[in-house]
């Protein structure tokens, strides 16, 4: 088994070319990071005839955690919508609910106006109960969400089984908003539609700080620097430099997944046969997913990165043989990681640093549908002062404290659990 990330290597759309930035330059806005909530944020600016220059640290666009997730294009946060309301108060709660749960939708129109071809699929993602307690949650999350008018739908007994393509799940929570897609070459579709419509990026070029320049910023990188009246910061999970706000505001984590070979046969074709997306409410979720080959691709939180491979191997077969032991012996190809932004309430944090500066941070998870919309209410903000589009209002928060205590709490039981689950101690 080696170790890349598979949607980097399968994805069909390309990369735009890039280059490292040389130069001082100025802008209407200065986007700092690369992934999908900084090129949402680029794509709806230029869209809107706003110049910006985008800074991004790595090598490409999707090198990040944007294009390293599992590609399940979900409607609202981590937590039920009732635990939302609570952890937020109902205004700011429902405000949530009801933007994000049309999020999936938004991720779906700019792929159809901008044509980026990301192996796109739009028949739901299913959350599969894992024990009896677990299907009572869904039947919890089901009722709220019905409420609010989402299409949802709890399907049980046989026809999870044939929906599913296992025995061991007994009932499953069907999302009909949501779908699937290969976030690498979502990523890199974004890249490519906001250069088409003017904006400017550069890969290889760091931000290295931040001051005030007259009444605008300056961010500076090795080899250049960006002047503009407007800053956004969308680092999230990969923020690393302590000039960085945004630092404080998540503690992080990470998400590892393991890839088949190409599947064949009437025992694969059974599994997930309409290729929802789907992950299960075990205490450390498993991610189970087909992609458009018909590899299967199974995920858990923790990191991957620097785990011997054979610890990988034993956690995927016995997953695999735990969910579908028709499948005999798997010939497992790739395996890779990337990092999750958590906050203490499980809820994203959208702040201005200073004046002029504007951040997000802490997805929990959910950056693929989140971090498109939070780009389009960055640029409708930067463009109008409002915050209508935005999640949430912009508002100040107090820095998250033992960030390094929680994160090695959350590694630590990841681990356990993992091994327990290798050791068949977990079932």
């Amino acid at each position: 088994m080696q170790s890349h990330c598979l949607w980097e290597t399968t994805a069909r759309e390309p990369s735009p070319d890039t280059a490292r930035l040389g130069h001082d330059r100025e802008a209407a806005v200065c986007i700092v990071g690369g992934g999908i909530t900084g090129l949402s944020t680029a794509l709806h600016l230029a869209e809107q005839g706003i110049d910006s220059v985008l800074l991004e640290a790595g090598e490409s666009v999707a090198s990040g955690g944007s294009g390293r997730n599992v590609g399940l294009v979900n409607a609202g946060l981590w937590i039920p919508p009732d635990d939302i309301v609570e952890a937020l108060g109902w205004a700011d709660g429902e405000r949530v609910n009801q933007i994000l749960g049309a999020a999936p939708a938004a991720v779906f129109d700019i792929i159809e106006r901008y044509a980026i071809d990301c192996s796109a699929t739009r028949t739901g993602t299913l959350h599969l109960g894992h024990s009896a307690k677990g299907c009572g949650e869904l039947a919890r999350r089901h009722d709220q969400l019905a409420s609010r008018g989402a299409p949802v739908t709890l399907v049980e007994g046989e026809a999870c089984h044939a929906l599913t393509g296992t025995r061991r799940i007994q009932a499953a929570l069907l999302d009909e908003r949501a779908g699937t897609l290969n976030p690498a070459a979502y990523t890199r579709g974004l890249a490519r539609a906001a250069v088409e419509q003017g904006a400017r990026l550069f890969t290889c070029s760091a931000a290295k700080g931040i001051k005030r320049d007259g009444g605008r910023w300056r961010v500076t990188t090795e080899h250049g620097s960006v002047t503009a009246p407007h800053v956004v910061l969308a680092t999230n999970a990969y923020t690393c430099d302590e000039w960085n706000q945004v630092k404080q505001h998540f503690f992080p984590g990470h998400f590892f997944q393991v890839a088949s070979q190409p599947l064949e046969g009437d025992a694969a074709e059974r599994i997930l046969p309409q290729r929802q997306g789907a992950w299960d409410t075990r205490m450390v979720l498993s991610s189970i997913r087909r992609d458009d080959q018909g590899r299967l691709i199974l995920g858990s939180l923790g990191q991957g990165e620097g785990r011997p491979q054979a610890y990988l191997e034993q956690w995927a077969n016995q997953v695999q043989r735990r969910y579908f032991p028709e499948l005999g012996k798997v010939e497992w190809q790739t395996s890779w990681t990337g990092r999750i932004g958590f906050t203490p309430d499980h809820t994203l944090r959208l702040f201005e640093p200073q004046p002029g500066i504007l951040a997000a941070s802490g997805y929990n998870g959910r950056g693929l549908t989140t971090g498109s919309v939070v780009g389009k209410g960055f640029a409708h903000f930067i463009a109008s002062g409002d915050d209508a589009l935005l999640p949430l209002p912009l508002k100040r928060h107090a820095p998250i404290r033992a960030r390094g205590l929680r994160s090695a709490a959350y590694e630590s039981g990841f681990t356990l659990y993992h091994a327990g689950q290798c050791l068949r101690v977990v079932t």
